[in-house]
């Protein structure tokens, strides 16, 4: 079954921190989303926004892959500007670095009040390790998929109060939210910390996820979500439509 009309994806990535591989990300991204049967091209660079040509123009959805503690003000307003009239947006990991550069949260503040939530450390666990992601909610991002377990890094967030927490991970001191929705003005925004390297990117439960969370925030109804599903193994080896699913 085909997925309503021309749906389309755009992966930007953007940054200069060296800990996060962008164009590996950028690959990545483009494949997982393709398998969502969304058409999916990749770019660099944020003011693609601010003056959109027809490849960021004509998508549905932009998934957004930043590692960076600086977002122009221009570019900020213009991609939130862009969401509010009815583009999906899907955030991973480190895209939301705010408040670290000269300006502080008051710089970033349309970034933050569009995806929601702001980076605020690793945590006390480290940098990085194994944990089950634990799913909350069921929820056309998270409907078909059970926990799973992941090899990623430690974020610990600080987010708004609208935000509709999906899952999340347990630590000593509590529970710390994985991934979000929201809307922003007529579009979606999902956000997910998942996805620092390729060890998360191959992770089936994280392919999944992000698969999921396109064509939610594209506009894919729960039966085009699932009609596509069945051609992809799910993160618990089971396929949608099986009868125990």
């Amino acid at each position: 079954m085909k997925l309503r009309g021309p749906a389309s994806a755009l992966v930007v990535v953007e940054g200069t921190d060296l800990h996060h591989d962008l164009i590996g990300a950028a690959l990545a991204l483009q494949e997982i989303v393709t398998e969502a049967g969304l058409p999916t091209a990749r770019a660099v660079g944020l003011d693609r926004f601010t003056d959109p040509l027809p490849a960021t123009a004509e998508a549905d959805v932009y998934v957004l892959y930043r590692s960076s503690t600086t977002f122009d003000p221009r570019q900020q307003q213009a991609l939130s500007d862009l969401v509010a009239g009815g583009k999906g947006l899907v955030v991973l990991h480190a895209s939301n670095l705010f408040g670290y550069g000269e300006g502080g949260m008051a710089e970033d503040r349309a970034a933050y009040e569009l995806i929601g939530s702001r980076y605020l450390s690793h945590g006390d666990q480290g940098s990085e390790g194994r944990f089950d992601v634990r799913v909350r909610e069921r929820h056309p991002v998270t409907r078909h998929l059970e926990d799973f377990a992941i090899d990623d890094e430690y974020y610990v967030l600080r987010y708004a109060d609208d935000v509709r927490v999906l899952a999340d991970r347990e630590t000593p001191t509590g529970t710390e939210p994985l991934v979000y929705v929201r809307e922003h003005g007529a579009g979606r925004v999902c956000y997910s910390a998942l996805g620092h390297d390729p060890r998360a990117w191959g992770n089936p439960g994280f392919r999944q996820l992000v698969r999921q969370a396109a064509l939610w925030a594209a506009g894919v109804g729960d039966e085009g979500i699932a009609s596509w599903s069945t051609r992809w193994p799910l993160g618990n080896g089971r396929s949608i439509g099986d009868s125990t699913a």
